[in-house]
């Protein structure tokens, strides 16, 4: 099992707040989280900024403790959080869709985050009394382990129907098919009565007149006469794809 690593990117803002970053980090590690921290890793004499570089670079995910001096020293790119968001930025720009940083809100009555901060998803840690919800989803973060997995795709519930498919509800086929029975009955030489077809259809006369002219329209019957309407070549293939006569 892998264990992830994180850097925690915070200013001094006080006593305090160091005080809860540092116990935010000693949770980190009780949950198998190797969380980096200034506190503990950096001493007396040592390079500060090779420190930051070294655990930017190697950290699989940056943890970044907004406050109000911390947004602003981002912003203005001062101290020693404005040289990791230099560094983090030019990492970041190598991949757009990067999802290495996680910012969490500390500050009281405003979500501040950097500038370049901006588009991404935060965490609220500002009130104490949703800590353990919002430790648990940013833990669950690290470990990519969400509370709800999206579900696989299964396989479409309908069967494809060999030849062409009659589709429920089209009106244009219905009549094709009234008149394509009629048709084969060999009424007057092939030529089909209007009225033959009123009578039969199920719907209002207005509608049987505008699909008949839709039918028209697409080159599928002629009208003879007012009164006697053919079928046309076009009309006899139609029927037939769908599977109106055999």
């Amino acid at each position: 099992m892998t264990i992830p690593k994180v850097f925690v990117s915070y200013s001094h803002d006080s006593q305090a707040h160091k005080k809860w970053v540092l116990e935010l980090a000693t949770r980190l590690r009780k949950v198998g989280v190797d969380a980096a921290l200034d506190q503990w890793d950096l001493g007396p004499g040592d390079d500060i900024p090779l420190f930051m570089e070294r655990n930017l670079a190697s950290a699989d995910r940056v943890i970044m403790v907004c406050t109000e001096k911390y947004v602003e020293k981002a912003n203005a790119g001062t101290g020693g959080v404005g040289y990791e968001k230099m560094i983090v930025t030019a990492d970041l720009m190598k991949k757009v869709d990067s999802n290495k940083v996680i910012p969490i809100v500390r500050q009281e009555g405003t979500y501040l985050v950097p500038v370049f901060l901006k588009s991404k998803l935060y965490l609220d840690f500002s009130r104490e009394d949703q800590f353990e919800e919002s430790f648990d989803d940013l833990t669950r973060s690290i470990h990519n382990a969400p509370l709800f997995v999206k579900p696989e795709i299964s396989t479409s519930p309908f069967e494809p129907i060999a030849g062409a498919a009659k589709r429920s509800g089209d009106a244009l086929l219905e009549l094709m098919s009234l008149l394509m029975a009629a048709f084969e009955m060999k009424r007057d030489g092939g030529y089909i009565p209007y009225k033959y077809v009123a009578e039969r259809w199920p719907g209002s006369r207005a509608m049987l007149d505008i699909l008949l002219e839709q039918a028209k329209s697409d080159g599928l019957i002629t009208a003879i006469t007012p009164s006697y309407i053919n079928i046309t070549l076009k009309g006899k293939m139609y029927a037939v794809e769908n599977k109106l006569v055999e």
